[in-house]
């Protein structure tokens, strides 16, 4: 229980450090949907692959991405293949195939005791010109707690 109320108060510390920034005359332009592949805590953190696809609001089109996202700090534990959602803030409204494509850093923690929940704030991308929500919904199945710094990279997709 204790390892849980620290999660809920870095989720909770991060979103209010990062809301802030995040009313500086952004705009919503989609969302942001990842696949992430299997996972193993490896203690001082861990890696996953990831296919993403965003959704763009104004014109309504999908990009695709290949995705790569790298946690250190506590990360014990396994959870199966899952799924993150983001919605994605901008500070213009044009859009394009790279929009979201660069390197994203934050802070992130997630549990799971069979079914599991997460939350990631992150902001980059090009000139860091681009927010991924407060807080990002992540879905697992596993027996896993993690906490610490993220790293995401987004890039073209790769063969289907």
């Amino acid at each position: 229980m204790r390892t849980l109320r620290f999660v809920a108060v870095i989720c909770a510390l991060t979103v209010l450090c990062t809301t802030t920034s995040a009313r500086a005359e952004r705009f919503r332009i989609g969302r942001l949907l990842c696949f992430s592949e299997p996972r193993v805590g490896l203690v001082l953190g861990s890696t996953q692959a990831m296919r993403c696809v965003f959704s763009a609001i104004r014109p309504p089109r999908q990009y695709v991405y290949e995705g790569r996202i790298r946690r250190v700090g506590l990360d014990l534990g396994v959870t199966s293949a899952g799924t993150l959602s983001w919605a994605v803030f901008a500070r213009n409204s044009r859009i394009g195939p790279g929009t979201l494509r660069g390197s994203y850093v934050g802070a992130s923690g997630n549990f799971a005791l069979g079914p599991g929940l997460g939350a990631n704030v992150l902001i980059g991308g090009s000139r860091r010109s681009v927010m991924l929500q407060p807080i990002s919904i992540e879905r697992s199945i596993g027996l896993n707690l993690a906490t610490g710094v993220t790293h995401l990279t987004l890039g073209p997709r790769g063969p289907q």
